[in-house]
């Protein structure tokens, strides 16, 4: 790893207070090492850390992934009712779904309008809104 890949990724755990194991370490590195936000699938991370002769378990990426959202750093946004993306952009934005490739994609917040969200049910608030534009190629 790279000295600055590392120091990113350490910074991005300790800003959500996660010790940083070898793990999550590798994992993190390669999640925002070099500063981009990514769009991953616990698969598509696996494959990139076996890629770089990264030892960790598919069980591993899982559970990780799944402590990255839990503090913050990650958001998991479910396609389909069971495929899970995850995303390291964690500003409000919504996302591009390309059905040919099941990839996702950020799509420009700045075009989206919502005019109006149906009032919550009482005794609840809304959390947060997911749009995802599912998108075919011609």
């Amino acid at each position: 790893m790279a000295e600055i890949e590392t120091q990113r990724s350490s910074d991005w755990l300790a800003g959500a207070g996660l010790r940083p194991t070898r793990q999550r370490m590798t994992l993190a590195t390669l999640l925002v090492g070099d500063g981009q936000d990514r769009h991953v699938t616990a698969e598509s991370l696996f494959e990139a850390a076996s890629d770089a002769d990264e030892k960790v378990s598919l069980a591993t990426v899982y559970n990780t992934l799944r402590a990255f959202c839990e503090v913050g750093l990650m958001r998991e946004i479910t396609v389909d009712g069971s495929k899970s993306y995850f995303d390291t952009n964690m500003t409000d934005h919504p996302h591009f779904y390309w059905e040919d490739t099941a990839t996702l994609t950020d799509a420009p917040a700045e075009q989206l309008v919502i005019r109006h969200l149906p009032d919550a049910p009482a005794g609840a608030e809304i959390a947060s809104v997911d749009v995802v534009i599912r998108l075919r190629r011609t």
